[in-house]
């Protein structure tokens, strides 16, 4: 097959026309054009991942489940599961304070510079800090009252409920397996009917991914640039430090410790794992959500990958909603930078506070929109850092977003190649002509 009909180089192509587009738009004055007629584009393609992403779960999930005969395998994938995700977010955490520490940002940014971006950007902080507040209010244990569904088609209708579908799914594949064979394989051949049809659809929904990429870039950059190419050229140069910051984090923890979690969970080369799923990694880059991301990122980790279905429906799903290593990573280094702008030291404690509480963050924010920033104001306020800093990073925050994005989707996958490793339910590598060279 030749490379450009491969599809990671389509989306790459896609990526760099709608960056090429959107500058031509913004310095042409084309900004009007491409919001009306290219932003839809992108719009219905990020909607048509979410659309598939429920029953994908649902399905792929009921069937794993429900070929399981030992119910305590199911429990022990799950407590590996949570570990895991729990540990490579502390490592995380600790990489990014590291970084931001080295390079200590926040002292470059000049007074002028950050009284600009304090007027720019304030006006964006304080409904952020609202929705933070009203999770402080709720109980610690409230996160886990709210993966039980009230009602489970509303659960159904908001992909900011995956746990609740994986919880309905859980219910629905154990009940399967107490009835007679002779009654739930006509139930079980339904499931699997249903996501063999969803697989074919994630297919079909992949041969217009360039384009919905290209569409999606394209906005990034208008709305970031705006009429003045060169006001995104100054806000970035001003960042430069703290985007630097966060980009060696992330790069830091995607090549040290999943290469770790490889060596010592699996025999998988990280060079293989990432030209298996690299079109879920770009699409995660393109669309800043790992949720609408999941369906592309099941099929890749089970297709190429080699994990079992009844592992990568679990390990995605949880994954998808609390697993976010790249956004921990990058509050550590956004609070770190907005503390060293206003001129404050942070104490070893403070930092520790830091670890912590985004650890906590990371689960208890997970189902809300814009969990980044919302977790990042409950971590400013643990350290008693002013809110208002927070206004210095919105302006690259889409950015990092992305890049953040595309690390916790790297994560999802690597845990689910360890658990199924564990559980002697990982298969052969499988890279076809579209992931090789």
């Amino acid at each position: 097959m030749k490379w450009y009909k491969k599809l990671h180089w389509q989306i790459i192509i896609g990526l760099i026309l709608g960056l090429l587009w959107g500058l031509l738009s913004s310095v042409a004055g084309f900004n009007e054009f491409t919001s009306n007629y290219i932003r839809p584009f992108g719009d219905i393609f990020i909607t048509l991942l979410k659309l598939i992403a429920v029953p994908l779960v649902l399905a792929s999930l009921v069937v794993g489940v429900s070929s399981l005969n030992d119910m305590t395998k199911l429990s022990r994938m799950g407590g590996k599961t949570i570990g895991i995700y729990m540990v490579t977010t502390v490592f995380a955490i600790t990489i990014g304070l590291t970084s931001v520490n080295v390079i200590q940002p926040g002292k470059t940014l000049p007074e002028e510079t950050r009284t600009s971006l304090m007027e720019s950007y304030g006006e964006g902080v304080q409904g952020r800090g609202d929705a933070a507040q009203q999770l402080l209010d709720q109980s610690p244990l409230q996160f886990i009252v709210d993966i039980v569904p009230e009602n489970f088609f509303a659960a159904a209708s908001d992909n900011g409920n995956m746990l609740q579908i994986v919880f309905v799914a859980l219910l629905l594949g154990i009940g399967i397996v107490q009835i007679p064979i002779q009654k739930s394989q006509v139930l079980i051949n339904v499931f699997e009917a249903l996501n063999d049809v969803i697989i074919k659809i994630v297919d079909l929904i992949m041969k217009v991914a360039p384009y919905g990429v290209f569409a999606l870039m394209a906005v990034v950059i208008i709305d970031l640039a705006g009429d003045d190419i060169g006001q995104a050229l100054i806000l970035l140069k001003a960042l430069g430090w703290y985007c630097l910051a966060v980009i060696i984090g992330l790069l830091v923890h995607v090549f040290v410790v999943y290469s770790t979690l490889f060596k010592i969970f699996s025999k998988m080369k990280l060079r293989d794992f990432f030209r298996a799923i690299q079109p879920a990694i770009l699409l995660g880059f393109s669309t800043s959500s790992s949720v609408a991301t999941l369906p592309v990122t099941m099929e890749r980790v089970e297709k190429n990958l080699g994990v079992e279905d009844e592992v990568s429906s679990f390990v995605l799903p949880v994954g998808a909603t609390i697993n976010m290593d790249g956004t921990s990573l990058y509050q550590a280094v956004a609070a770190v930078f907005i503390a060293q702008a206003l001129g404050m030291d942070l104490t070893i404690a403070q930092q520790l506070i830091i670890v912590l509480t985004a650890t906590l963050a990371s689960i208890g924010a997970a189902g809300v929109p814009g969990a980044g920033i919302i977790m990042l104001v409950i971590v400013l306020q643990a350290i008693q850092v002013p809110l208002e800093g927070i206004a210095l990073i919105l302006g690259v925050d889409r950015i990092l977003d992305m890049l953040r994005t595309s690390v916790n989707i790297t994560g999802d996958a690597a845990v689910s190649v360890a658990v199924a490793y564990t559980e002697g339910l990982l298969g052969p590598l499988h890279l076809d002509d579209e992931d090789v060279e």
